[in-house]
C-alpha cells in the first residue's frame, strides 16, 4: 500500500537496524522486520543503536521458534533471552493470528521504547480478524481457560502459563488432563517481558503446580518467571515446572 516506506536492504541486518535507529531519531515509526536468527548479526547495532538510546524500534521477529524444513539456520530459539536481558526491552509473542494483530497495533502505538513481536513461520489458526486491531496494555496477559475448583491452592490443582504460539497444543493438553479430574487453568502471558507480575503470582498462589510453555531456548520467558517467583518467595510454596526447547541445535524436521 505505501511502496515509499519500504525499504529491502538484503542481507545487510546491521544497516537495517541502525537504519530504523535513524528513523526513530527523525520522529519516524519504523517496523525493522528480520529473522529470529538473522537478527543475531545485528545484536550489537540492537543494543548500542536501539536499546542504550531508548529508540521507538519495532522489532517484527519472523522464524521465531520452530520452523521445520528451514533447519537450524533459521530456528529461532534465542531471542527471548538475547533481547530479555536487554534493559527497557518490550518483547510480545502471540498465541495465535487475533492476537498478532492486536500486539502489530500495540507496536504501532507504542512510542516509550523499543518493541519486539516475535511470531512464527507459518500458517495461523483460520481465526476470523477484525479490520483493525486493539491496542494491548503493555506487560498484561490474560486467562484462557478458568476452573473454579481451583480457587485456593489449598485445594491443588495446576496452572499452565503459555507464551506464544503453543496455546492451540496447551488447550489439548489440558482437555486431556480433565479427562484425569485435573483440570488446569491455562493463562496466555503475551509479554515474555515486561512480565504480568500479577498474573504469575495469583497462579502461584492458587494452584499447586504452575508450568511454563515457550517455543524458545533455557534460560528465556521460564527463567523471567522463575526469577520473580524467587525474589518474591513465591517459589518455596508452589512445584515451577518450565517447559522449554532442547539444549540443542534444532534441525530439519516438521513443525
Amino acid at each position: 500500500a505505501y511502496p515509499d516506506r519500504f525499504f529491502d536492504v538484503g542481507i545487510a541486518e546491521q544497516h537495517a537496524v541502525t537504519f530504523a535507529a535513524g528513523m526513530a531519531t527523525e520522529g519516524l515509526r519504523p517496523f525493522c522486520a528480520i529473522y529470529s536468527t538473522f537478527l543475531q548479526r545485528a545484536y550489537d547495532q540492537v543494543m548500542h543503536d536501539v536499546v542504550l538510546q531508548n529508540l521507538p524500534v519495532r522489532f517484527a521477529i519472523d522464524r521465531a521458534g520452530l520452523v521445520g524444513a528451514d533447519g537450524a539456520t533459521h530456528a529461532g530459539s534465542f531471542d527471548i533471552n538475547y533481547l530479555g536481558c536487554l534493559p527497557g526491552m518490550t518483547i510480545m509473542a502471540p498465541s495465535d493470528e487475533l492476537e498478532l494483530l492486536h500486539m502489530t497495533a500495540t507496536a504501532c502505538a507504542f512510542d516509550d521504547g523499543p518493541i519486539a513481536l516475535r511470531y512464527p513461520r507459518g500458517n495461523g489458526l483460520g481465526l476470523a480478524l477484525p479490520e483493525e486491531g486493539t491496542v494491548l496494555e503493555i506487560g498484561r496477559g490474560r486467562i484462557v481457560r478458568e476452573m473454579g475448583r481451583q480457587a485456593g491452592r489449598e485445594k491443588g490443582g495446576i496452572a499452565i502459563l503459555s507464551l506464544g504460539t503453543r496455546m492451540a497444543e496447551v488447550l489439548k493438553a489440558a482437555d486431556i488432563l480433565a479427562t484425569q479430574g485435573l483440570s488446569p487453568t491455562v493463562a496466555d502471558a503475551r509479554f515474555a517481558k515486561p512480565l504480568d507480575t500479577a498474573l504469575i503470582e495469583t497462579l502461584a498462589r492458587n494452584h499447586a503446580v504452575l508450568i511454563t510453555i515457550e517455543e524458545g531456548a533455557e534460560g528465556g520467558f521460564g527463567a523471567y518467571v522463575m526469577h520473580h517467583l524467587a525474589r518474591t518467595g513465591l517459589l518455596d510454596s508452589v512445584r515451577f515446572r518450565p517447559m522449554t526447547l532442547p539444549d540443542r541445535f534444532i534441525d530439519h524436521n516438521t513443525q
